[in-house]
């Protein structure tokens, strides 16, 4: 018999069922536990982050040009965004051991930044602070990375000057997350991924690895990614594939790595290597007497998702902001090419711009740091977690 109402497939009501049950109990939860008085405003669900998921970092703009802190509604959490300057130094500075990333954050992003600095807390988060905090102050690695960088900086600046004289067209920022993948990459493992020179297999790994992260993001949006990971489709599906070619890739430069390391007569020579993964290695070994293939994994996978997007989108748009004003973009030239060598080879001009020069470049710095401040690398900084007990 004909009622006049559309059909439903059973799937979107079951859906739609979750939803509207998830919400009540967090209200619930809400008004029978503590005072609403003590909270900030609630002006949205999490269901409005997938709304805007394109338009994300806009979203959040307009909700804080109306409340410095703001809640929105989540299935069996509180989620409290702030842009308030005293709250994100009552959490990250003044009170930071009361904090914790918690289970929740874990959750999320263990699968594939594993027990690294990124997901987890306590005795692991201070024993891997503590190593990297202590390595990247030291000379050596300074000038490793500083060489690693001024290497790529002129394979890019090749790249740039053959489609510029060509007139070819190019994805600038692509370029750019390809070399700043190759520097972090070669900092952290000690090996040229080579995604620049058109390396497929480490062109594959750098693919996977982006996909794998924004399928991680997704989680902390898409509420029922937890019964997509059960039934294994969709993003969760495809997150897992990421994972293994990831894992793949990173336990084979691991393994190299150790087997190397393990002849005598370099298993304790600190200046035979200057990467990451050899300095930890070195110092797991005097800790426990042997390497953690898993643990060096997830700690050498967080450093270099921390170094990749956020030195490559800096980068794009300081580049954005010198093309926006020819005048500082001539006065940063005539610094560079004052510290540096006058040579008409990029190889060697790059050379010539150590640390002592850069050091001189006073308005590079400060332009570098004004486009910081308009445009922060991390315009949204995830922090998932609670008071600790």
């Amino acid at each position: 018999m004909a009622t006049g109402m559309p059909e439903c497939s059973p799937a979107l009501l079951v859906a739609a069922g979750l939803a509207v049950l998830a919400i009540c109990s967090y209200l619930a939860t809400i008004v029978v536990g503590r005072g609403a008085a003590r909270y900030p405003p609630v002006v949205g669900t999490v269901f409005h982050q997938v709304y805007h998921l394109r338009r994300l970092h806009d979203y959040f703009t307009d909700l804080f040009r109306e409340h410095a802190t703001f809640r929105l509604l989540a299935p069996g959490r509180r989620q409290i965004y702030t842009s308030d300057t005293a709250v994100v130094e009552h959490i990250l500075r003044t009170n930071f051991a009361n904090y914790e990333k918690g289970a929740s954050n874990y959750d999320k992003m263990g699968d594939l930044f594993g027990d690294g600095i990124f997901a987890v807390d306590g005795d692991k988060w201070k024993q891997q602070r503590k190593i990297a905090s202590y390595d990247f102050s030291t000379r050596a690695l300074r000038d490793f990375s500083g060489g690693v960088f001024n290497r790529n900086a002129a394979k890019l600046a090749h790249i740039v000057s053959g489609n510029a004289a060509a007139k070819q067209p190019m994805d600038f920022q692509a370029l750019l997350m390809k070399a700043t993948m190759d520097s972090i990459f070669t900092i952290a493992f000690g090996v040229d991924l080579g995604t620049l020179s058109g390396s497929d297999e480490g062109s594959r790994f750098a693919a996977a690895f982006d996909d794998a992260s924004e399928f991680i993001l997704l989680r902390y949006v898409d509420a029922f990614w937890k019964v997509s990971r059960f039934l294994n489709v969709g993003a969760e599906a495809a997150l897992r594939h990421r994972i293994k070619v990831v894992d793949e890739f990173v336990y084979k430069c691991i393994r190299a790595r150790a087997d190397e390391m393990s002849d005598g007569n370099k298993a304790h020579d600190t200046g035979s290597k200057d990467d990451l993964l050899s300095r930890f290695i070195l110092a797991t070994n005097s800790d426990t007497g042997k390497v953690d293939y898993k643990y060096l994994r997830d700690i050498i996978l967080n450093i270099v998702m921390a170094g990749k997007d956020t030195t490559a989108g800096a980068l794009a748009w300081f580049l954005y902001m010198m093309c926006k004003h020819p005048e500082v973009q001539e006065k940063i030239s005539k610094e560079a090419a004052d510290a540096g060598e006058a040579t008409s080879s990029i190889d060697d001009f790059s050379r010539s711009l150590t640390e002592e020069a850069l050091n001189k470049m006073h308005y590079l710095h400060a332009a570098l740091t004004e486009t910081l401040r308009l445009y922060p690398s991390l315009p949204l900084y995830l922090f998932v977690g609670g008071v600790s007990g």
